[in-house]
């Protein structure tokens, strides 16, 4: 009975002193308050419970969220939801631990509030809403890496990405009148090129029409009208039906008759 309660407490013993680092985290070893610099990917870590224990932390990309309010050049308010992007390097968990903690994010969340104020601060509100977001997200990824590699390696910053502006209502409605008027002087502007299209090609008809006549009348001499009177008997002659033509006496097949 004795030996199968010490075998419990040695099997106890192993159990607890025992931790599995799995993929997409990494495990570091603390020994009396010091970070070993070996750090275990994947697998078994053994340790002694009673002097040491295993911190494991995600490699992977991870996302903070935050909601909060950020100053424009005007000095409005707006109202803005941000995601930032980052994941610790493997190689370099011991750094940010001993020089951040494993409240990290907390800090990474401080950074940004302080670049994301100074950035914004040089913006108007309307540019948040607008192509230059990505400049202003930018702006902020880079001083955030600044300040942060003041404090601690092996926090790789990915992204900032702001995925939702509210703009102040005033200055909402204003920029939706401007947008407005805008549409509606485009769509003026492409009827106004449609109709002066149109008049362009009624003129470009019309001189078509003027100098095929024109083209037709200088070619119409005495000879030619003469050629086609008599085709056009000769083509009455040919008819079985009987006929009579008509003439006031200046045509040019009166024979004997010069035309004047």
């Amino acid at each position: 009975m004795r030996n199968l309660s010490v075998i419990a407490i040695l099997g106890i013993f192993l159990f607890s002193s025992c931790a599995v680092v799995r993929p997409g985290e990494v495990g570091i070893k603390q020994t009396l308050g010091k970070f070993s610099q070996e750090v275990k990917t994947q697998g078994t870590v053994v340790y002694n419970p009673l002097i040491s224990r295993v911190i494991k932390e995600s490699t992977k990309t991870s996302n903070i969220k935050l909601v909060l309010s950020l100053p424009s050049k005007e000095g409005l308010s707006v109202d803005s939801e941000i995601s930032i992007l980052y994941r610790l390097e493997a190689n370099m968990v011991a750094s940010v631990l001993e020089n951040l903690g494993q409240d990290y994010e907390s800090v990474i969340t401080s950074v940004f509030r302080s670049a994301a104020s100074d950035v914004c601060a040089q913006f108007f509100a309307k540019d948040m809403h607008s192509g230059m977001r990505a400049s202003i997200e930018s702006e902020i990824l880079k001083k955030m890496k600044i300040n942060l590699e003041k404090q601690a390696d092996g926090i790789d910053l990915i992204a900032v990405l702001m995925k939702r502006i509210r703009l102040p209502r005033g200055l909402a409605n204003s920029i939706e009148r401007k947008l407005q008027a805008e549409q509606d002087a485009m769509r003026m502007k492409f009827v106004l090129d449609q109709e002066k299209l149109e008049a362009e090609r009624k003129i470009i008809n019309a001189k078509g029409e003027r100098d095929a006549q024109l083209i037709i009348a200088e070619g119409l001499t005495s000879g030619i009208i003469r050629l086609k009177a008599i085709e056009a008997f000769r083509e009455l002659a040919k008819s079985g039906n009987s006929k009579t033509i008509i003439t006031d006496g200046k045509t040019p097949l009166i024979i004997g008759q010069e035309e004047k």
